[in-house]
């Protein structure tokens, strides 16, 4: 195996981990938010934050590196169009993903008042989650764009 299809097997592997962390995130916060159970939404969200920065993080910070150092092996220039508009969507979706950390947090830690004052969720953990759901559009969006944009190469 050579080095440059070592360097692209990690960097597909961490687009991955970034689009199956991202699924599953939103699948477990969308179930335990539908439950409307304050302490299995804080549950849920204290395990959703742990796996945002573990695998999420991890994959977000690799990925440039690896995609730097296949650039360098494959004698591509940044200035490409499919290369520059992937760029692109990344800082789209890392505008959208640091915010919706946050959100996860302050969620977690409203369920979890909740829960123990045995009080409903309030208001401000609902337009939390609204908020929260319609960042992971331009988000994940834009990570599923750049993953097409890496295979298809269009332009």
């Amino acid at each position: 195996m050579t080095l440059y299809f070592l360097v692209k097997y990690l960097h597909v592997l961490g687009a991955i981990v970034i689009l199956g962390t991202g699924s599953g995130i939103a699948f477990f916060m969308l179930m335990a938010h539908r439950s409307g159970d304050a302490a299995f939404i804080a549950r849920t969200a204290a395990t959703v934050v742990f796996a945002d920065m573990l695998f999420t993080l991890t994959a977000v910070l690799l990925q440039p590196v690896s995609g730097g150092v296949l650039m360098m092996l494959s004698s591509t220039e940044v200035t490409e169009r499919w290369l520059m508009t992937s760029l692109g969507l990344y800082a789209v979706a890392g505008l959208f993903w640091v915010p919706v950390i946050f959100m996860q947090i302050e969620m977690r830690e409203l369920a979890r008042k909740a829960a123990t004052e045995s009080l409903p969720l309030p208001p401000r953990y609902f337009a939390l989650f609204r908020r929260w759901f319609l960042f992971g559009i331009p988000g994940f969006g834009s990570v599923m764009a750049i993953l097409w944009l890496m295979i298809a190469k269009p332009f």
